[in-house]
């Protein structure tokens, strides 16, 4: 199985480090380039919210790099420090984006319902993932139970990443339809933005395939035990 195993996975793992590598390099070079509205993320969401007649979303700023998100659950939404002040394509694109994601939530966009819905589940496959990987790859022990039971977790993860797709991308949708609408990004500033929030989306068309060939290679694995 070790040719299969470098077959479905090392792939995988080569494509989630490019991903990685893509959206640090895009948000690191557009997060230089200031927008000629110097409008700030902070606002930019704010307006993108406002003309959704979304007025009750607390925008807060939240310390460390790309750790912006929205949380539906307390109607807040996150910005990293130099996304939340900071008035540049990456800054705007970012805050756009998480400001779709409250659109979403107030007009009940499906794929947003199942991926909340699948949050605690998926939580609790990924906390049980590292002690299968350890008993079952590295010392052995558990045989066809650990495999089972990592082909749940990871049926869990892959369908859970899979349902993620659509809700970013049509958040990035959003964000470039508004952004433009609004007047807060000029339409030859938009190629700034644009990569940004492409190499994002990236990196989950990449988590989606590792959780998919881990899954199947899980598959795999017991039809030969």
């Amino acid at each position: 199985m070790s040719s299969i195993f470098f077959l479905l996975i090392i792939p995988t793992i080569v494509l989630a480090i490019y991903a990685q590598m893509k959206v640090s390099s895009a948000y690191n070079k557009n997060v230089k380039i200031p927008s000629r509205g110097r409008i700030s993320g902070k606002e930019a969401a704010e307006a993108v919210m406002a003309r959704a007649g979304i007025h009750d979303v607390e925008i807060v700023p939240v310390r460390g790099q790309l750790t912006d998100h929205y949380d539906p659950i307390h109607k807040r939404l996150a910005l990293s420090e130099a996304n939340y002040a900071g008035t540049s394509l990456a800054a705007l694109g970012v805050a756009a984006h998480e400001a779709g994601h409250a659109i979403q939530h107030s007009v009940g966009y499906s794929a947003l319902k199942a991926r909340m819905a699948m949050v605690p589940i998926t939580n609790i496959s990924s906390q049980m993932l590292p002690f299968i990987m350890i008993g079952g790859f590295l010392f052995g022990f558990g045989g066809p139970l650990l495999i089972e039971i990592g082909i749940i977790c990871y049926f869990v993860l892959t369908v859970f990443n899979l349902v993620t797709l659509p809700v970013e991308f049509d958040a990035s949708r959003r964000a470039k339809l508004e952004l433009v609408n609004l007047g807060i990004v000029d339409q030859d500033e938009m190629p700034g933005v644009s990569e940004t929030l492409n190499a994002a989306a990236l990196t989950y068309v990449a988590a989606f395939l590792s959780s998919l060939m881990h899954l199947v290679y899980l598959i795999l694995l017991r039809g030969r035990n």
